[in-house]
């Protein structure tokens, strides 16, 4: 068992919001990469997130629910992703201008910062930063 805490800042149409959850997860180690597992509450529906930290520095976040996100991120790369939702696919793209991710040892616990865009075509759909902390 691992606690999560996680902070979400979104600006959308100039619009900010703020979103705070504190919840229990698991953690898994396979190889090199690290697993982070969780549920999100999204209007009483509980959707499951996994984190996954990559050996490369990279981070991938995936969301399965009705609609279906799995978005990557890389320090100063904009990558495509795919928004699955029950209409179909949209295509999307993040932008990573900052990124940190920290792992300590004793009790094994994480400090996780991303600051993304996400784009839909050339089009802005907002801006994100993430700060996320667990503890085993």
């Amino acid at each position: 068992m691992v606690q999560i805490h996680l902070e979400t800042t979104t600006i959308q149409d100039g619009k900010s919001q703020d979103y705070v959850l504190d919840v229990d997860g698991q953690l898994v180690e396979i190889g090199n990469t690290l697993y982070l597992r969780y549920k999100e509450d999204n209007d009483g529906k509980k959707v499951p997130v996994t984190i996954k930290i990559l050996p490369s520095g990279d981070l991938k976040i995936t969301r399965t629910a009705e609609n279906k996100s799995q978005l990557l991120f890389s320090q100063g790369k904009r990558v495509s992703a795919v928004y699955r939702t029950p209409y179909g696919a949209v295509d999307i793209e993040t932008v990573t201008p900052s990124m940190e991710i920290s792992l300590f040892d004793n009790p094994l616990r994480g400090d996780i910062k991303v600051d993304y865009l996400l784009y839909g075509g050339s089009e802005l759909l907002g801006k994100y930063n993430i700060s996320l902390q667990f503890t085993v």
